[in-house]
């Protein structure tokens, strides 16, 4: 849904989640959303834009939030998903996860960028929202933490395209590998450097059947 700009005077009293995702451009792996309530009596210093925080920095926050928060949801959408429905649509689909995993309902859902997934409840976008509103930077920093660490568990499996350094994305080291190894299941099909690469009906070197691939889950955690 496109969404306009509006101003933020007119919230209503209740619950505000913060939301936003991590993933959209990489070449492979899921597109990850987070949704944050935030605790106003357990303030957390140091939120911010998960892409100006380094890794470190985003671990610590990471534990912080999900302690403090008075609850959060962490949801993706698949790579299967990506590719049947596109990666913008993917996005929402895991937005509204995140959204409904929440365990208290919010009165009102505010959302990175300029597009809202469809919601039961109130929604505004917000651009650049990830660094002008605490709960937005919040679920910016666990949408981040959390893909960067699933890409770090697909890297124990497929070391050769090198995921944990890249995380995914369209590196020169990453299309050299996909060049020298083909592309796994985890890859987005879709995408042209990895379509570029795909035998007709197999994963590269993998040999494993489009059609045979199954849906990952869809909410991946929540607190």
């Amino acid at each position: 849904m496109k969404a306009k700009q509006v101003s933020l005077t007119w919230d209503v009293p209740g619950l505000v989640a913060g939301v936003d995702e991590a993933g959209r451009g990489p070449l492979a792996g899921p597109v990850v959303a987070a949704a944050v309530i935030l605790d106003d009596l357990r303030p957390i210093r140091g939120l911010a834009d998960s892409k100006v925080l380094s890794p470190k920095q985003r671990d610590r926050l990471y534990d912080q939030i999900m302690a403090k928060a008075l609850c959060c949801s962490v949801a993706q959408a698949s790579v299967e998903e990506i590719d049947t429905h596109n990666i913008l649509q993917a996005t929402m689909i895991a937005m509204r996860r995140a959204v409904e995993g929440l365990r208290l309902k919010p009165v009102k859902v505010l959302v990175d960028g300029n597009r809202l997934p469809t919601l039961d409840v109130l929604a505004e976008a917000i651009i650049g929202g990830d660094a002008r509103v605490k709960s937005i930077s919040a679920a910016s920093i666990l949408a981040k933490v959390h893909r960067d660490r699933l890409c770090e568990e697909l890297h124990t499996q497929f070391p050769h395209y090198g995921f944990a350094a890249h995380k995914g994305y369209g590196t020169p080291e990453h299309l050299e590998a996909l060049r020298l190894h083909g592309a796994c299941l985890h890859h987005r099909r879709t995408f042209s450097p990895v379509a570029a690469v795909i035998t007709p009906g197999t994963f590269g070197t993998s040999g494993i059947s489009i059609e045979t691939l199954a849906a990952e889950p869809g909410i991946a955690a929540s607190q």
